[in-house]
């Protein structure tokens, strides 16, 4: 898979101690994103699902793992398989993409539903920076949502969580 980078114990892409992964490959290329240089995806650096799992794995206190970007609905089979492993050793999947939740949900690849349906939280719509925020908990811009995912999907309607 292409990588953008890793973080051991991000505080700023979820609660609590996260694994940050943010992939290579970006299709949405928000003016004013925090990560340009992860937008192309010929970018980056190759690594196995093994070897990221790996760096996962490495920190007995890491509560959950945030997959980001880039965006990682452009590389949905590998971070599917990341985002299974994460929930097989009891962490909490969170993911950020410029694509809404009803888009993936509607229209997304069959990859990218099973990825959706493998997130716990997802932070979905485009960086807008017109609507740009250092106020909101979890997101850049007021339009991106916090969404329980697992609720969502079951309810067929987008279900916020609260800041």
């Amino acid at each position: 898979m292409k990588i953008y980078g890793l973080m051991q114990d991000s505080i700023v892409d979820g609660p609590g101690f996260r694994f940050a992964c943010f992939v290579q490959g970006c299709p949405h290329g928000c003016p004013g994103c925090h990560n340009p240089d992860s937008h192309d995806p010929a970018g980056g650096r190759e690594m196995t699902v093994e070897e990221v799992v790996a760096q996962l794995l490495k920190n007995p206190l890491t509560d959950g793992l945030t997959l980001s970007g880039g965006d990682p609905f452009a590389q949905p089979e590998d971070c599917l398989a990341l985002a299974r492993i994460a929930h097989e050793h009891n962490l909490n999947v969170w993911a950020y993409s410029g694509w809404t939740f009803e888009y993936l949900r509607d229209q997304g690849s069959a990859a990218q539903k099973a990825l959706l349906a493998e997130v716990d939280v997802l932070i979905d719509g485009p960086f807008l920076l017109d609507q740009r925020t250092l106020s909101l908990p979890w997101r850049g811009s007021r339009n991106q949502r916090v969404i329980d995912v697992p609720a969502s999907l079951a309810s067929g309607e987008a279900a916020l969580r609260p800041d």
